[in-house]
């Protein structure tokens, strides 16, 4: 069979397209959300919300107070919401050396670093392991701050 010239053009005006809006990457959504902390150990969401769409989430943290990070450190830690007071617990324990998150731990879905006044912190997660229906926390484990500082993440 031999395609002529206009069935070619055809072909790649309406098959390309279409092969591309199907193909993984196309699908993949990375949804993006912000959130701050201050020098009066508090964020300023108590919730925070993403669509089941995305497969994707980047978190930024931002220490929008003056204080440094050894008295007034924040972080945001993803957990689910059974996990929250061990994780807190075993932050205390892992130290300021592993930004109050216990190394390797399976209870923690994701975690920035420990920032203080003025600086900010990303982490990009998958949200596979994330089950809609699920309740879900978010807390800073930095000694003594998750009892003031902490909300729900939602998959809506």
């Amino acid at each position: 069979m031999r395609l002529t010239r206009n069935a070619l053009a055809a072909i790649a005006l309406i098959g390309v397209p279409a092969l591309l809006l199907g193909t993984p990457a196309q699908a993949a959504k990375l949804c993006k959300l912000e959130i701050s902390g201050n020098d009066m150990i508090q964020y300023d969401k108590k919730q925070l919300k993403v669509g089941a769409d995305c497969t994707q989430v980047k978190l930024t943290l931002t220490h929008t107070g003056k204080l440094p990070a050894a008295s007034m450190g924040h972080d945001w830690v993803l957990v689910k919401a059974d996990d929250m007071t061990a994780v807190a617990s075993d932050g205390l324990a892992a130290g300021a050396a592993n930004d109050y998150v216990k190394k390797d731990d399976a209870h923690v879905i994701a975690h920035t670093k420990v920032i203080g006044g003025g600086e900010s912190a990303s982490v990009t997660f998958a949200t596979s392991a994330l089950k809609k229906g699920q309740s879900y926390k978010y807390l800073c484990t930095f000694p003594g701050h998750n009892a003031l500082m902490s909300g729900d993440f939602t998959i809506e």
